[in-house]
């Protein structure tokens, strides 16, 4: 399993936080867990599409090119043969880029890109594709450097999704209301409508980031970073990790910290939280975990 994620050019940053490559020419059919981390994502999967799984039992295969929106949960993923996907993440303030006012709307789920904008959807493949043959990222820059010219992001939610960040969500939203010097329900609906979470929402996912990241890079006890990081007590952390991705702290840390090619090796979480696939052992079958595939 290779994953590498790469920077935007300067002029794309107001939009774009990265572009990221997954590939997996001989992946098990494990299951994927993928976790929110609040951005919306444009997919193109030049593989076999992979199969979703959902909440209801129900499974379906992805579509080749979609726009995956925010997660408020677990998504969990089967390839079904060889494993090849492009993914541009956007940045949270500018997730309607593509979905416009549709974006709340879409949450859980990952539509054809083609029912959003079939224009777009065209250019985006044929870009994806020209990556894939040049491994340049040039194409798809071009295409996203036209499609922003028209768009411009809300500067009260840019605002708002900074000082979260700042603070890896560790903040009072009705406190980051009267900072930005708004109602908290004109700030709720804005960011909703911007961002396709609430800002709540968006501060749980900033601070679960946070602790993933902890617990991944530190020896630190599940007690003392889920302290460090604004959570009330251990239970608390535990509630919001198994809210959001299903898994217990301790199933996390054993994964993240132990026998990394051993069946409980959460190999693709910890590249997706480490921006890249390098140091991680490939992991035999077993269970493995993504941050975010699907824009959540």
């Amino acid at each position: 399993m290779d994953y590498l994620e790469l920077p935007p050019p300067p002029d794309l940053q107001r939009h774009v936080r990265c572009l990221w490559v997954l590939r997996d020419d001989t992946p098990g059919d494990e299951m994927q867990v993928i976790y929110p981390d609040g951005c919306c994502e444009l997919l193109a999967e030049l593989g076999v599409p992979l199969r979703f799984h959902g909440a209801d039992g129900q499974v379906r295969a992805d579509q080749p090119f979609c726009f995956a929106a925010q997660q408020l949960g677990p998504v969990r993923l089967q390839a079904a043969g060889a494993v090849f996907c492009i993914g541009v993440r956007l940045q949270p303030a500018s997730s309607a880029l593509v979905a416009g006012r549709r974006l709340p709307g879409l949450r859980d789920h990952a539509p054809d890109l083609h029912t959003l904008d079939a224009p777009f959807a065209v250019g985006f493949g044929d870009a994806a594709r020209a990556y894939a043959a040049t491994q340049s990222p040039e194409p798809l820059w071009a295409l996203l450097r036209e499609h922003c010219a028209g768009f411009a992001p809300d500067a009260l939610v840019e605002r708002a999704v900074l000082m979260l960040d700042a603070v890896d969500g560790d903040l009072r939203i009705a406190g980051l209301a009267r900072q930005l010097g708004v109602a908290l329900r004109t700030l709720q609906s804005r960011f909703l409508a911007a961002v396709g979470m609430t800002p709540k929402e968006y501060a749980r996912v900033r601070r679960l980031q946070a602790l993933l990241r902890t617990l991944d890079a530190e020896d630190a006890d599940i007690a003392d970073a889920a302290a460090r990081h604004g959570y009330s007590d251990q239970a608390h952390a535990t509630h919001d990790l198994l809210s959001w991705t299903g898994t217990t702290p301790a199933r996390l840390v054993q994964a993240l910290r132990g026998d990394r090619g051993g069946a409980d090796a959460l190999r693709l979480a910890a590249a997706f939280v480490r921006g890249t696939s390098a140091g991680t052992v490939p992991a035999p079958r077993g269970v493995g975990s993504a941050r975010s595939l699907a824009g959540g």
